[in-house]
């Protein structure tokens, strides 16, 4: 069995859908399926078993001599949650309950961190270890990430590991699958919506000096490219760590805009409004992956360009509104 947590939502849905391509069928979603809004998203996969997130413990207990892998993709991650409480609950101590079962019954690990641990970037985005400590995230869910990093390197230290383990610092995904995040939903997802409905993009005004309106600038990264690393590690099993999973290039919400625009055959009609006042302190400007680690680990394969990438999210996904 191969258990992917986070099952129902936009990476690991398209995890599972790409897990059954590939062959596999004894595999497991853990999630809260209470949320019915994400349940498109679990259409047509054959799933062996589905598991309430909060029962998974209970159930790994019994079934443990039949997990091959984890998945933990799982996670609290709305990045304007400000209650620490749930962000621990969800983001910590069970990740850590996790890798600790995935030592207990020797089990393989992958599990999810993300970008928003580089807080404001200011000490730049490599993911070298010994740069770690350092970093100081903007807002409370990317401190939850960085806390269990932490946890995991002191793990790494003592010696209490899986038999292979690796995180990846997500960065700016999009892609199909992510229909029933809202707010939360990549630029791409809510461009090719506002050109259908008025014919323009709405992108943030800039609130700073040093940055000009709609250049303010991501390493946006295709959730196709993103399956590709994982898959890599699943199958390799070496060279385990945390890295960073960008493509290495950032590029700013107006090419982003723009490239919407031309998937769609439109002219482009670019607004700027307002940032919302709750995320304008803790909002990043900027961020750049270093891939460096990743490419010395083995991944080699070229990432889609940005443009490429949109315009198979626009035509083949967001236009029939289809699912990965």
């Amino acid at each position: 069995m191969i258990v992917v947590t986070g099952a129902a939502g936009f990476i690991g849905s398209a995890l599972l859908g790409q897990l059954q391509r590939m062959g596999y069928g004894e595999l497991v979603a853990v999630d809260d399926f209470s949320a019915t809004e994400k349940s498109q998203n679990l259409d047509g996969k054959s799933i062996m078993q589905k598991v309430e997130r909060m029962e998974y413990f209970q159930w790994m207990a019994v079934n443990a001599s039949k997990i091959q892998f984890v998945f933990h993709i799982g996670a609290r991650t709305k990045t304007n949650e400000f209650d620490e409480a749930v962000l621990h609950t969800l983001n910590v101590d069970y990740s850590q309950k996790m890798w600790n079962a995935c030592v207990e019954h020797n089990i393989p690990l992958i599990y999810a961190s993300s970008a928003a641990t580089y807080g404001d970037g200011e000490l730049g985005f490599s993911d070298a270890p010994e740069g770690l400590s350092a970093l100081k995230p903007l807002n409370p869910y990317g401190n939850s990430k960085h806390t269990f990093d932490l946890w995991v390197m002191d793990q790494i230290a003592l010696g209490n590991e899986p038999p292979f383990w690796s995180g990846f610092k997500f960065f700016n995904v999009f892609g199909p699958n992510e229909y029933h995040k809202g707010r939360m939903a990549s630029v791409v997802f809510h461009a090719f919506n506002e050109i259908k409905e008025s014919g323009k993009v709405s992108l943030f005004r800039s609130h700073r000096s040093d940055y000009k309106d709609g250049e303010q600038a991501r390493d946006f990264i295709y959730v196709k490219d993103v399956l590709s690393v994982l898959m890599h590690f699943f199958n390799a099993r070496k060279n385990g760590g945390l890295y960073n999973l960008g493509t290495g290039q950032c590029r700013t919400f107006l090419d982003l805009a723009k490239a919407v625009f031309a998937a769609l055959d439109k002219p482009e009609h670019i607004d700027f409004v307002d940032m919302p006042a709750d995320i304008r302190d803790r909002y990043q400007y900027h961020t750049e992956a270093n891939m460096d680690r990743l490419v010395a680990a083995g991944y080699v394969i070229p990432f889609t360009p940005l443009e490429l990438a949109v315009e198979d999210y626009v035509n083949h996904y967001l236009v029939g509104h289809t699912f990965l």
